[in-house]
């Protein structure tokens, strides 16, 4: 009974975004992970306030982000690392209510609705029941999210294993590098127009953890997570011209940027349209691009 009492007392403050307080639950849970938050959207009732949970729900900085802030921060930021950390997550809930009010703003045909939920009593979880329902969501995982992945992941090792003269060992010879350099100038004002950054960022689309594990593979790193290897990765980075302002707009932009492909193949699963898919992943990418442009911009000035 929880969960439907945290859903009622949000509720007078989520109507001033034009939300249910039911789309508390998946903004909740888009910190762990965005695919359960937008699958968990369909407790709405009504399709505006499902596609708008489902808009802002990626903008919650789920575990997969992480690994990036940890780097990044401990890499740029080691005396406020956690502070910088903890700014992303602020960030994306600013940005996810920005959001979510302009819409409301925006949108002259919405009504009023009134939020109308059982209260169950509080009881002890039941162990059959949840693992009943634990099973019955990975399964729903597996066959919706699980087959995207499988075949994102494949487009990916294509892209970063092939290049015009065949199978490459050499990344920065491969599709991906060329696609890199190619969208690199497009992402020069955000303070990312790096091909190894964009390729990284390609490769993140798969998974956000990725993204570290790319930047690794792309500066022949073989332990990036040690402090060696992170300090390795500083100093080359820094021979680019990469500052910390270039750091803190590359974790801004992996936590507004396009969602993973597993979060992709859910929303399409749960809008139905292929069209507002893509919307929907052009939005992300937009609000990305000028989030980080703002702050790169701002922080040059003042670093």
């Amino acid at each position: 009974g929880y969960m439907s009492r945290v859903a009622f007392v949000m509720d007078d403050i989520m109507s001033h975004l034009g939300l249910s307080g039911r789309a508390f639950i998946p903004l909740l849970l888009g910190f762990g992970c965005s695919v359960p938050a937008v699958m968990a959207s369909r407790a709405l009732e009504h399709r505006k306030d499902r596609l708008k949970t489902i808009l802002i729900t990626p903008f919650m900085s789920c575990s997969a982000r992480l690994p990036i802030y940890v780097l990044f921060s401990h890499m740029f930021f080691e005396k406020y690392a956690m502070l910088v950390c903890y700014s992303m997550y602020l960030l994306g809930i600013v940005v996810a209510i920005a959001t979510a009010f302009v819409i409301s703003k925006i949108d002259k045909s919405k009504a009023e609705h009134t939020l109308l939920i059982e209260l169950p009593e509080y009881k002890t979880p039941n162990a059959r029941t949840i693992a009943i329902y634990v099973w019955e969501k990975v399964k729903d995982y597996l066959t919706k999210a699980g087959t995207v992945i499988f075949v994102a992941s494949i487009v990916m090792w294509l892209i970063l294993n092939l290049g015009p003269q065949g199978y490459v060992t050499d990344i920065s010879q491969s599709f991906g590098s060329m696609i890199g350099r190619a969208l690199a100038p497009l992402l020069a004002p955000t303070g990312l127009g790096y091909w190894q950054i964009v390729v990284a960022l390609i490769a993140g689309i798969a998974a956000k953890e990725v993204v570290v594990s790319s930047l690794s593979v792309l500066f022949g790193i073989s332990n990036v997570a040690s402090q060696a290897g992170m300090s390795t990765m500083a100093a080359t980075l820094g021979t680019m011209g990469f500052t910390a302002a270039n750091a803190y707009a590359l974790m801004v932009f992996c936590l507004l940027y396009i969602p993973c492909t597993a979060t992709i193949g859910t929303i399409h699963r749960e809008t139905g349209s292929r069209k507002m898919t893509a919307a929907f992943v052009t939005f992300q990418l937009v609000v990305a691009w000028l989030v980080s442009f703002l702050v790169f911009q701002v922080l040059r000035i003042l670093w």
